[in-house]
């Protein structure tokens, strides 16, 4: 007979309640051999307004620790795990994704839009030529948008405690900038400024002094110290740029190239923020607006530039006329060679009567500018002029000069 006590009332004894926090303490007493039983707490006899009294000696379940719901009503909760599991997919399927549909695009572009034609370009052109002519269109872009993200975001960032009050979310450039590592925005950085054109690249100045939020005051804590650094920076750049800028004044024509050289550096100094707050709101909403319509428009280049190197085939008889071909190799075989023209259309031509066949330029990287920034050209970036160097371009063909 269990010894637990009980306690008595017009229906008869009453059994004390099992513990409901099961695997209690080893040292309490058991209540009918299946559970510890829970320590005793004293209730008072009777309640304050009245209640009903508890009876005397009977052992009331008490919870080994309190539940405290921390969940806000409405919000579910993921499981870090689950979080990342879930940004590693989107993250993959975006690498592996955003490439093969542009590669797609680009295919269908250049076969001008006929089903055929985009059929034998897929079935010839290799994922390695796919993916390198993304890479080498696409990084420009890349580094573009990721720097212009990351300059409007720090700006907005130390500018988002001047909101006006009921604000409730900050803009979406500044928590991307504060979610980004730094090393992440350098890498954006250095990316622009080894694809970028020579001609553009001052415009890092007043993005990279943004960034990462370099006000003058850092510079030195005087004031005179400070404005001689200020100077003998921009001196240094004014005598990088100095021969570039006397050839564009001498040419007459080149006040854009004047405008993008000059005009950055002047503006770094003032750049940093923080901005008005009746301002915030609104130029978050226009610059997100407009980086992504840049975006858009620069993504054009990527979708229409040909994969296929231009060439120029001079087809004919060993003893007759001679034609020139001008298109893009698809592919060769013992019998024909097929060209993607560049007027349209696919051409099958016998392998025996291909004479000759050069190399051509497209007309996007002829240069439309006479301009140099010491033995650079302007249009080319830093990449592609130390490729220049290394082996200089040939002259262009005269079967290249000639149309179609």
């Amino acid at each position: 007979m269990s010894a637990a006590p009980t306690a008595t009332s017009g229906d008869g004894p009453v059994p004390p309640p099992r513990t409901s926090v099961p695997g209690g303490d080893a040292d309490s007493p058991t209540v009918d051999g299946t559970a510890a039983a829970p320590s005793v707490v004293e209730r008072p006899a009777a309640g304050a307004g009245g209640d009903v009294a508890w009876p005397a000696g009977v052992p009331v379940a008490e919870p080994a620790e309190p539940i405290v719901a921390d969940v806000e009503p409405g919000r579910v909760r993921w499981d870090p795990d689950e979080r990342r599991a879930r940004a590693s997919q989107s993250f993959w399927t975006a690498v592996v994704g955003v490439p093969a549909i542009f590669s797609v695009l680009r295919l269908g572009v250049e076969a001008g839009g006929e089903l055929q034609t985009t059929l034998l370009l897929v079935a010839n052109v290799g994922p390695v030529n796919l993916l390198a002519g993304f890479l080498t269109t696409a990084a420009r872009l890349l580094s573009t948008g990721l720097v212009a993200v990351f300059a409007l975001g720090a700006v907005l960032a130390v500018s988002a405690d001047r909101l006006p009050p009921g604000t409730r979310r900050r803009p979406l450039f500044a928590r991307w900038a504060d979610i980004t590592p730094a090393w992440v925005v350098l890498a954006s950085f250095l990316l622009a400024l080894i694809t970028w054109p020579l001609l553009y690249l001052p415009l890092l100045l007043p993005a990279f002094v943004a960034a990462f939020q370099l006000r003058p005051a850092r510079l030195h804590e005087r004031v005179v110290p400070r404005l001689l650094l200020i100077g003998a920076l921009l001196a240094g750049y004014g005598w990088l740029m100095l021969p570039t800028m006397r050839d564009a004044m001498r040419q007459g024509d080149e006040w854009l190239v004047l405008a993008l050289i000059v005009v950055p550096p002047l503006l770094a100094p003032f750049v940093a923020g923080p901005l008005p707050g009746m301002v915030i709101r609104p130029l978050a909403s226009v610059t997100e607006v407009a980086v992504l319509a840049t975006l858009i428009w620069a993504a054009v280049p990527v979708i229409t530039t040909p994969v296929l190197p231009l060439t120029v085939t001079t087809v004919g008889p060993e003893s007759g006329p001679t034609e020139d071909v001008r298109g893009h190799v698809v592919t060769t075989d013992d019998v024909n060679m097929v060209i993607l023209q560049e007027r349209g259309g696919v051409r099958y031509v016998p392998v025996g009567l291909v004479r000759a066949q050069v190399l051509c330029p497209s007309e996007e990287e002829l240069p439309r500018h006479q301009l140099r920034i010491h033995d650079f050209h302007v249009e080319d970036s830093l990449l592609e002029g130390m490729g220049r160097r290394v082996r200089p371009v040939h002259r262009i063909d005269a079967a290249c000069r000639t149309p179609a």
